[in-house]
């Protein structure tokens, strides 16, 4: 199947000053797929190391950090030169041997011409163990499940995802109730990669929810492996109470949820370890439309998902009769399969900062709260077809965003102040907007590939 992130990593290695590239995600968003992939697609040959299946490089770096004798121990090993032009070096699961990701450093100053991609699904877990990580010498990309643009490329629909590029709403609108099937179908397979190409395989329900429910085994089978032992049952009642803690009106994250009396202090560390893995998603409230949001967000009042809106149905227990009864998907348990979709697709569009707002009271909201190169844009999220939000007029009466946003599952329409995006559009729709302000100027030296 495509992916998107692709064409990020031909920009990465047609950079003129390339770093080493890390490529993070959680397991099974398919880091491994991409970068053998790409290794196909731009270079003659590729060297693949996954450390934690290969122990014969379990002191590759122990000794020291001379690249050349690390490229030449490699070589060794499997027997080939490793041509700088030619040859790209996959270092897989990189936290997994010591002083893996301190060569980092050593290959950006030593050794730049050579292309290096590492990857490891635990890596935020292993910063916090204090393992010394190369600031300043490595660039990333984060990648997430299959967004809606690429499920519907990978059903084949690659010219509606053109027109949605273009921002062509008015043909689109010919094909809104196809979309909106489409979009069904999403909520109920998501978009990990190995459900995505069982759904294209046999168009069976049953069989992408077998998938699923063996990919939230090995999710919390990792808990057992991976983490604290003194963690794990906290981990399984932060990631068990997601469906519940969405399915609330407000869906602000609630400690009593899991069990009564539970405090913040206890579930601190689980809900770090499991955003760390990349497991969930985190939307912090903000107390004011400014900038920067990140400012006024408040640390201790927030929203979690889940990595992928496929999963959190599959974990919920959502029975596909709900897909087939007509757009009752979007309203099921308070619209929380909705507000999940819209993070997701917040997140895939690479918007710079993703909160939400409330008034001091609670009593007023603001689904979203985005920051996308120098503007505030608030967006409220419709399950159903009524758009009125008295919360979302006043917001915006206050405020003036130069943009607002609602989504819902009807067709484009335009305000005088307001856009209303359809959801499956949305993503595409953030996109236009970048490329428009970078047209005119607002945007400077924007960048797809982060450095840290």
């Amino acid at each position: 199947m495509r992916r998107e992130a692709l064409q990020l990593l031909t920009k990465w290695k047609n950079q003129r000053s390339r770093k080493p590239l890390i490529v993070r995600g959680a397991r099974q968003t398919g880091k491994t797929w991409l970068m053998r992939e790409f290794g196909r697609q731009e270079f003659e040959d590729t060297i693949y190391i996954n450390f934690e299946n290969e122990p014969r490089f379990k002191n590759l770096f122990l000794e020291d950090y001379d690249t050349q004798r690390i490229l030449f121990a490699i070589q060794i090993f499997y027997g080939k030169t490793i041509d700088p032009e030619k040859t790209l070096i996959i270092f897989d699961e990189i936290q997994a041997v010591e002083g893996g990701l301190t060569s980092l450093k050593y290959f950006c100053e030593d050794a730049p011409q050579y292309a290096i991609i590492a990857a490891g699904s635990l890596l935020g877990i292993t910063l916090h163990e204090k393992t010394s990580f190369p600031v300043g010498k490595v660039s990333f990309l984060d990648l997430h499940p299959l967004s809606f643009s690429e499920f519907l490329t990978a059903n084949g629909k690659e010219l509606m995802v053109k027109a949605m590029c273009e921002g062509r709403w008015d043909v689109l609108e010919s094909f809104h109730s196809e979309l909106l099937m489409l979009l069904r179908i999403y909520l109920f397979v998501g978009g990990m990669p190995e459900v995505v190409q069982r759904w294209i395989d046999t168009k069976n329900f049953s069989e992408v929810r077998n998938v699923q429910y063996e990919i939230l085994r090995s999710y919390q089978a990792d808990f057992s492996k991976h983490a604290p032992k003194d963690q794990v049952p906290r981990l399984d009642m932060v990631w068990n109470s997601l469906p519940a803690q969405l399915s609330k009106e407000n869906k602000k994250f609630v400690y009593g949820v899991m069990r009564d009396g539970a405090r913040a202090k206890d579930f601190e560390l689980a809900i770090m370890w499991l955003y760390d893995c990349g497991l969930i998603l985190k939307s912090n409230r903000v107390s004011a439309a400014r900038m920067p949001l990140i400012a006024y967000q408040d640390l201790h009042v927030f929203k979690l998902f889940m990595v992928d809106v496929g999963l959190l149905s599959a974990l919920s227990g959502l029975d596909v009769k709900t897909l087939i009864d007509g757009n009752v998907i979007f309203t099921e348990f308070k619209g929380a399969l909705t507000e999940q979709f819209v993070m997701q697709e917040l997140v895939t569009s690479g918007v710079d900062y993703i909160g939400y707002w409330t008034n001091e009271r609670s009593t007023s909201e603001i689904d979203f709260l985005i920051q996308q190169q120098g503007s505030i844009i608030p967006i409220e999220v419709k399950s159903g077809n009524n758009l009125r939000s008295r919360s979302f007029t006043l917001f915006c009466q206050a405020n003036n965003p130069d943009c607002a946003l609602k989504t819902s599952p009807l067709p484009f329409h335009s305000d005088t102040n307001v856009q209303n995006v359809p959801l499956y559009g949305l993503s595409s729709f953030l996109k236009n907007r970048e490329i428009e302000l970078s047209l005119k100027g607002k945007v400077i030296n924007s960048s797809v590939v982060d450095d840290l």
